[in-house]
């Protein structure tokens, strides 16, 4: 998955949530196929201790469209 570094320089992101692994693969397959930029952070060593899962973070100007994703990615929409 991308991290920080990977998102273009024009591009403002905000998080989007964290997601269990499996779930934060099947939305940012869907963010791709709709060209959403997105980026995520996986738990480290010490972060492991409070982040328990991906954390997705997405253009903020295509926040709208991620959330409807992610919703229906985890049978909420």
């Amino acid at each position: 998955m991308p991290g920080m570094w990977d998102v273009p320089k024009d591009v403002r992101t905000a998080h989007l949530g964290e997601f269990t692994a499996a779930h934060a693969a099947a939305i940012a397959e869907s963010l791709d196929a709709e060209q959403i930029v997105w980026w995520s952070k996986e738990p480290g060593f010490l972060s492991g201790i409070w982040q328990h899962g991906v954390e997705l973070f997405v253009d903020k100007a295509r926040m709208q469209d991620a959330q409807r994703i992610a919703a229906r990615v985890l049978g909420e929409g």
